[in-house]
């Protein structure tokens, strides 16, 4: 700043802040953030940098760095002596100013230097005799216009200046010809936060800034997510699976490991017995690896661990146990990198239920987060395939596949991407995956035996490019490598608990989620990845997103920690409430649309839960001979109209569309409301000419009790 020192006895007065908080406001983004002095430090900017040096010899401070973008020098000071200090800097001629340093109140590691500079944004009316008056009166230069904003501009105090720029946005608030006025401030930049685990580096799943067979943003964006958290005990992840090795250094923390079991050997002791157990370690290592400055770190390493050893069958009781146990004790995510072996796999009436009563049982109520891995056949979930070319022709002709486990409509279905965000070759695929995560790159391979022998798919005879996932590994020699961690680890096997880690991060940054709005929150923040080229193995193309923004190999796309973990700390500020209940209504009758026929048609759906509508998604599906002559309205119980889609289509035949108030703003009017009633979809054609029909429409509600 120009100015010289502040003027506390200044006359003018604000109509928004008061005169003793004038100081310690900082109006920022529409907020105003309160504000500390720095008791040990201040700034000050001088005519040169010899000027800076005869002046750090004289006073009683030592300098401690310099500030670029407020051209100022860091002098560090006891708090005794820091006024005094700031007045003989600016007893000085040669220095500009000298200025305190602020923290954000809550927040004191954040510090906040002043520049000589402010922005204010003004009325409509504000002309440029105003300007000038405003300029005057405060001692400001006008500097420039703000690019894209209308009548914004930066300026820049002279030496006529009598406060500093905290003081000026604060007044020129109160004014009515100012809209905004925010200071210049100048931040530290934070590098996002990086473990110290010796083996990080090479995770580049979670986070990475290039390199060989590494593509742009191919990471979940880990660093950022933990700025927010890094997980909280109370948040478990119980990982099912073979064994998980206990003794391992990533497993170690008070707290960390939380109801163990081991249905095989049906002790409390799921640890692993042989060479060939090696698979529970890697996949708990990537979920919730210990942060303790060795080995890996954890996609939620803060958050505590079940090791749930399965018997390796899946029979009816073993399901029930097994998720029983995950709900009794109260686990938090149930990561599950295994399914059936077989191609056909319809779960039983036992199965179902054990898995719809931990999503919506456990955590008290709100539901575990159930994940399962899609497989690694490179096979739908859920959908027939022409076989040709298996060994002995185990598979030929039309065959069924079906998951089983990863079609059950509470559980986060995962399919795998590579370390280039392109396809993984082996990996599942379908309309049930909810997203994908990185993971290695391989021949697929569907692993059923029949007496002895173990069939794999027909081959691929392309290169198949991509990194292998690094993770925990059995102690010692024993595992997939020698040593205590795998470099090769992958399948859609890992891809899953890279999510469970994500919906515990989720979990930690807001808990009174419920399992199904981490399900949303997952899929709605995920980032779209596209793989146009044909599937090596199949000749398939399904690598990009239809009109519900899903694709059959990504889902709603690769997870996002970062967007996710922001997303669940949103819903605490916007009041979001828990306990949300869906209700999902589908009218499927086909009707013709009238033409040229201002009452159009209506197709109503019934809701029969008393409850207040907290979220609304409309799906229609319409074919007609041109979309442009067509409006589409909603019309709640409550008889009101809302435009979900105008005359904008044009020549366009086929709408298959999802409207959400994201994307349908109108739509927020009906948050609040009664659910229950009549619920229609009304569909008008305004031109002669061209005629078709509403298909069906799809209706979900998130519903809390009123």
């Amino acid at each position: 700043m120009t100015g010289r020192p502040n003027n506390p006895d200044s006359p003018q007065t604000s109509g928004s802040v008061p005169e003793a908080s004038l100081g310690f406001l900082l109006q920022r983004g529409g907020e105003e953030l309160a504000l500390a002095k720095v008791s040990d430090r201040f700034t000050v900017s001088s005519t040169s940098e010899a000027i800076t040096d005869e002046l750090a010899a004289s006073l009683p401070a030592q300098r401690q760095q310099y500030i670029p973008l407020a051209e100022s020098e860091e002098f560090l000071v006891s708090p005794e002596q820091r006024d005094a200090a700031m007045q003989a800097a600016r007893d000085d001629e040669a220095v500009a100013y000298a200025s305190h340093v602020y923290q954000l109140q809550g927040n004191p590691e954040t510090l906040v230097y002043l520049t000589d500079q402010l922005t204010i944004q003004f009325s409509a009316a504000a002309d440029e005799i105003v300007l000038a008056q405003i300029a005057a009166e405060f001692g400001l230069r006008l500097v420039q216009p703000v690019q894209g904003i209308p009548n914004t501009f930066v300026f820049q105090l002279t030496s006529e200046a009598q406060e500093n720029p905290i003081k000026i946005t604060n007044r020129l608030m109160g004014r009515p010809e100012v809209l905004i006025a925010e200071p210049n401030i100048v931040v530290p930049q934070e590098p996002h936060y990086r473990p110290r685990d010796n083996h990080y580096s090479q995770q580049w799943y979670l986070h990475h800034e290039g390199g060989t067979s590494l593509a742009v943003g191919s990471h979940i964006d880990i660093e950022k997510a933990w700025d927010i958290t890094r997980g909280d005990r109370s948040i478990v992840v119980a990982v099912t699976d073979d064994a998980i090795d206990l003794n391992h250094p990533d497993f170690q923390g008070s707290g960390k490991i939380v109801a163990p079991r081991d249905f095989k050997d049906k002790d409390f002791l799921p640890l692993p017995n042989s060479t060939n157990e090696s698979h529970g370690t890697a996949c708990a290592g990537i979920a919730v690896a210990e942060e303790n400055g060795i080995g890996i770190v954890g996609v939620a390493p803060g958050c505590g661990l079940m090791p749930v050893r399965t018997t390796g069958f899946l029979d009816d009781s073993t399901i029930e146990e097994l998720f029983d146990w995950a709900v009794e004790h109260n686990a938090s995510v149930i990561s599950c990198s295994w399914g059936p072996a077989t191609v056909s796999f319809p779960l039983s009436l036992r199965q179902r239920a054990a898995i719809t009563r931990a999503a919506t049982k456990g955590r008290n109520g709100k539901g575990c987060v159930i994940v399962f891995a899609a497989g690694n056949a490179n096979r739908p979930v859920s959908g027939t395939i022409f076989e040709r070319g298996w060994p002995q022709d185990v598979l030929k002709g039309p065959t069924k596949w079906l998951g089983g486990f990863t079609v059950h409509p509470d559980v986060i279905t995962v399919s795998a991407c590579t370390s280039l965000s392109k396809k993984a070759a082996y990996s599942n695929w379908g309309t049930n995956v909810s997203v994908c995560a990185p993971s290695n790159n391989a021949p697929p391979g569907a692993w059923f035996e029949k007496t002895g022998y173990i069939y794999t798919a027909p081959a691929i005879r392309v290169p198949l490019v991509g990194l292998g996932i690094f993770s925990a590994d059995l102690i010692g020699v024993l595992g997939y490598e020698t040593g205590d961690f795998v470099r090769t680890f992958g399948g859609t096997s890992s891809a899953c608990p890279v999510v469970a880690g994500v919906a515990a991060l989720i979990l930690s940054a807001n808990s009174e989620l419920t399992a199904q709005e981490v399900r949303q929150i997952l899929e709605q923040t995920a980032d779209k990845i596209v793989d146009q080229q044909p599937d090596p193995q199949l000749g398939m193309r399904l690598g990009t997103y239809d009109s519900n923004s899903h694709s059959q190999w990504f889902g709603y796309g690769k997870v996002n920690a970062k967007r996710a973990v922001q997303a669940a700390q949103q819903r605490i500020s916007q009041g979001q409430p828990s306990g949300i209940r869906y209700l999902q209504g589908r009218n499927d009758q086909k009707i013709a649309i009238p033409d040229d026929n201002s009452q159009g048609v209506t197709s109503a759906i019934r809701v029969n839960d008393s409850g207040l509508v907290k979220e609304i998604k409309v799906t229609v599906d319409i074919e007609h001979d041109f979309l442009g002559d067509l409006e589409v309205r909603i019309i709640p119980p409550t008889g009101q109209t809302v435009l979900l889609q105008n005359r904008t289509l044009g020549v366009q035949t086929q709408l298959q569309e999802t409207y959400v108030w994201e994307t349908a703003p109108a739509l927020k009017q009906l948050l609040n409301q009664p659910a229950a009633g009549i619920w229609r979809l009304q569909v008008v054609d305004y031109a002669p000419t061209d005629t078709g029909e509403l298909k069906s429409w799809d209706l979900v509600l998130g519903i809390v009790s009123s």
